[in-house]
């Protein structure tokens, strides 16, 4: 695979994931919208849906990493360093791309969500300290959060997913070359990303991901939305941080078990 390659197919791929698992979570967030309150399990089965999506367009260029955390644990797999830069570019930028089209799609959407607030009652205690640190209404559409802020916990919900991720795409998921998903690894970590969300997604909202959580989150700080927030950039670093050191675990747990 060429630089080019692995560029465009990065961008084009984490575009279409962030596209339709951030369109899902605006589906279900967002006033005047179809899908409004439709659960957790449309929003985990969107995810899945999207990575599995993402893959197949983007596998045949990249190899489909999508991911700086699956880029880090395949270069700690087989000791090839030389693109890593290459592929978490194209990551970031495809995952501001994403963000940006969610919200070209449910532009209307966010006007009336955002300008049309209803105030029902007294705010939730989690509300009041979501909005202490800087969170907006609809950042969640855009990057994740916690639940209860934890630190200790939060990082650590963060990397044990990561791990589940990466370990399921090292042993079941790649394709021949070893250096991406293959046709049937794409379907496989579909549902591995639909049970990571079901079963561990609860506390932090699983970004597993750098890319897709630090992109948008980008955009949601740039985007002229009315009355949108904060983008609670003291939370940010656990999104990003937390993955990659769950990638480099699981990189180091195959080298030990597997290979």
């Amino acid at each position: 695979m060429s630089s080019s390659d692995i560029f465009i197919g990065e961008t084009i791929g984490t575009a279409v994931l962030i596209l339709l698992g951030g369109g899902v979570c605006a589906a279900v967030t967002l006033k005047a919208s179809k899908a409004r309150n439709a659960g957790w399990l449309a929003i985990a089965f969107g995810w899945g849906f999207a990575v599995m999506t993402a893959v197949y367009i983007s596998a045949p260029l990249s190899g489909a990493h999508l991911n700086p955390a699956v880029t880090l644990a395949l270069a700690i797999k087989d000791g090839g360093w030389d693109n890593v830069p290459i592929y978490w570019g194209g990551q970031l930028l495809g995952a501001m791309i994403g963000a940006t089209l969610v919200w070209v799609a449910y532009y209307g959407q966010f006007q009336a969500h955002l300008t049309d607030q209803e105030i029902v009652g007294e705010p939730t205690a989690k509300a009041v300290e979501a909005e202490e640190k800087g969170a907006g209404p609809v950042l969640g559409i855009f990057s994740t959060g916690p639940e209860v802020r934890n630190v200790v916990q939060n990082l650590a919900t963060e990397i044990i997913g990561t791990v589940v991720l990466i370990l399921a795409i090292l042993t079941q998921g790649l394709n021949d070359k070893g250096n991406g998903l293959g046709t049937l690894g794409a379907l496989i970590t579909a549902f591995v990303v639909v049970s990571i969300g079901l079963s561990l997604g609860g506390p932090t909202g699983y970004a597993i991901n750098p890319a897709r959580d630090l992109g948008p989150r980008i955009v949601h700080a740039l985007l002229p939305l009315p009355n949108k927030g904060g983008s609670d950039w003291s939370y940010a670093w656990i999104p990003v941080v937390g993955p990659l050191i769950g990638g480099a675990i699981a990189a180091g747990l195959y080298n030990v078990a597997f290979a």
